[in-house]
């Protein structure tokens, strides 16, 4: 018994594609509205997120930029004070024009950076409280070794009042 295919039929084939396609932008927007439905309530529950370190750093370089551009400097007296506060403005545009192009590069290297950072510290605590643990322990076993209690040994105790 032999048994036939039916006759390959080209329409049915793009309309199920087109089917598959629909349910896939259906599953994407879907899964979107999921999202920002679940981040408008972790934002309502917890507050705003933190910002990213790129957003830290670039505002670290504009308060220090405002605060440097602000700077009046006594040492220079009168005569020389404008000039030398446009040279620290020009200086301090300099530094972000150089740093602003680095952080639009880059904006996932400083999240790395910083928690790179972070398990560094954990690691150095870490170590350290671990050698805190080892010295302490060393301290009251020599302690122990010392003075076994109010026997102080085969010498005689005087008293010096």
């Amino acid at each position: 018994m032999s048994e036939e295919l039916p006759p390959y039929d080209a329409g049915k084939e793009e309309a199920l594609d087109e089917v598959r396609a629909t349910d896939a932008d259906a599953w994407a927007t879907a899964a979107a509205e999921d999202l920002a439905a679940e981040k408008a309530r972790r934002r309502t529950q917890y507050g705003q997120p933190p910002v990213s370190a790129a957003e830290e750093l670039r505002k670290l370089v504009d308060t220090v930029a405002d605060k440097l551009s602000g700077l009046q400097s006594p040492l220079l007296g009168q005569v020389a004070g404008p000039a030398a506060q446009q040279v620290v403005k020009q200086v301090v545009q300099q530094a972000k024009a150089a740093v602003e192009p680095v952080i639009e590069r880059n904006p996932d290297v400083f999240d790395h950076l910083a928690a790179a950072g972070s398990e560094l510290l954990a690691a150095y605590r870490s170590a350290v409280q671990a050698q805190e643990q080892r010295w302490t322990a060393r301290d009251t076993e020599l302690k122990n070794l010392r003075d076994p209690g109010d026997d102080s040994g085969p010498g005689e105790r005087i008293d010096l009042d």
